[in-house]
């Protein structure tokens, strides 16, 4: 999916209050932008990093603009907004674009679990099919992509919820989304958050199916890309 507004380089300043972030347009005009990253961005928020904005005309918007990449000294790029995956995903979805999860209807955000809503469910070809969808940015070893960047608690409780639905007979897909263009596999992060790498390996063991896929990143847009190996450190 392409940016609706032309992205526009920044230096980072800062990153602060989870949300916020201070910018340096090219002009050394100084500027705050949203960030819709509730993570830690370990490695992704250092200040003087080249990053890409959206701008917006929009008067009931607060900031006039959004942090929507990062551009690694690599020339790779990562996506930053946690927004994004569902919508590509949705699309992708609905024009059959995943193989191993095409069905006639997809419905987003349907109620299931213990209070919970998950982000897709496929119905009409087989068993009903439940898909969580991960956004994945961190990266520590060349290549390797983890989630999650911090603990997770609502993680952990996704994963238990689609065990749930394995033993009941459904199909249950926990779906990780790289946003990087450097990665070449993924994988689960167990010394950042041992309870979440524990409810994924009592999920998979349950049935639980693992998928992984990377994206294309530019400063024109975001699209799905092929699918990568999912190697948990247990394996």
């Amino acid at each position: 999916m392409n940016f609706p507004t032309t992205l526009i380089p920044a230096t980072l300043v800062k990153r602060y209050k989870r949300f916020l972030a201070d910018c340096l347009l090219a002009d050394g005009t100084e500027v705050t932008a949203h960030c819709a990253n509730p993570g830690s961005m370990m490695g992704l928020a250092e200040p003087g990093s080249r990053i890409w904005l959206e701008p917006n005309d929009d008067p009931k918007k607060k900031l006039k603009y959004g942090w929507r990449l990062v551009e690694h000294d690599t020339g790779h790029f990562t996506g930053v907004d946690t927004s994004l995956p569902n919508r590509m995903l949705k699309a992708a979805l609905m024009a059959g674009d995943v193989p191993e999860l095409v069905a006639p209807m997809v419905r987003a955000e349907v109620k299931y679990g213990q209070n919970s809503r998950v982000d897709f469910l496929l119905t009409g070809a087989g068993p009903d099919t439940y898909v969580e969808v991960k956004s994945v940015t961190l990266l520590r070893e060349p290549g390797i992509a983890e989630f999650p960047d911090s603990v997770t608690a609502r993680g952990a409780k996704h994963m238990a919820d689609l065990a749930e639905m394995a033993r009941s007979g459904h199909r249950a897909v926990i779906f990780y989304l790289v946003q990087r263009t450097d990665a070449r596999e993924v994988t689960i992060a167990g010394d950042i958050d041992p309870t979440y790498a524990d409810a994924v390996r009592s999920a998979l063991e349950a049935g639980v199916e693992p998928l992984a896929y990377g994206c294309r990143i530019t400063p024109g847009g975001v699209t799905l890309g092929k699918r990568l190996p999912f190697t948990p450190p247990w394996a």
